[in-house]
């Protein structure tokens, strides 16, 4: 699989190098299942949610569209992305051993490499032992995984020390990413 970026026709415009004005706000909104929508209506081309993600980026709080003569702010419910499907590769590491690399597809067919530069955080939530867990995508713009995937990652989990604690996680691009402390765990192997 390749990354975003790697695939002919999908190199992303170089917003980090525009700096338009800020005017406000538009009523697009990304609910919490990925979907686009504006004025409260489905934006039904996926051409254009495309077009539109590829100048979406986060600043502080604030998800915004950008393009060389403006940028607007619009309305992000969770994520931006869901991550829709994994595959695991075997690579190279740092050490030169071999290890996994988890590659994630998001639901608007970006891919992303599991490694420091695209780490897994694990959301808790509050009022219950459950995580949340996303992969960092790009421009501070995260994918939650969707629940298969995540059932998928468990699979993935193995046992670490991290700073001299015994740690579940998911080790990927030669990189661990803690998931939980294993003395906080009930039920794992």
């Amino acid at each position: 699989m390749r990354a975003v970026g790697d695939a002919p026709g999908r190199a992303l415009p170089p917003i980090e190098r525009w700096n338009p004005p800020d005017c406000g706000e538009i009523d697009i909104r990304i609910d919490r299942e990925g979907g686009w929508h504006h004025e409260g209506r489905p934006i039904r081309r996926p051409a254009l949610v495309k077009l539109f993600a590829s100048v979406l980026r986060r600043e502080g709080q604030r998800y915004e569209l950008v393009t060389p003569v403006e940028k607007l702010g619009i309305t992000v419910e969770d994520a931006p992305f869901l991550a829709v499907d994994m595959a695991a590769e075997e690579t190279t590491v740092e050490d030169g051993e071999a290890g996994p690399l988890l590659v994630f597809r998001t639901n608007l067919d970006d891919l992303v490499r599991c490694d420091g530069a695209h780490p897994l955080r694990f959301d808790p939530q509050p009022g219950s032992d459950e995580v949340r867990p996303y992969i960092y995508v790009r421009r501070g713009l995260w994918a939650r995984l969707t629940r298969p995937v995540f059932l998928d990652l468990a699979e993935r989990v193995e046992e670490r020390e991290v700073g001299g604690r015994a740690m579940f996680g998911v080790a990927s691009g030669g990189a661990f990413f803690a998931l939980a402390p294993v003395d906080t765990v009930e039920g794992m192997p």
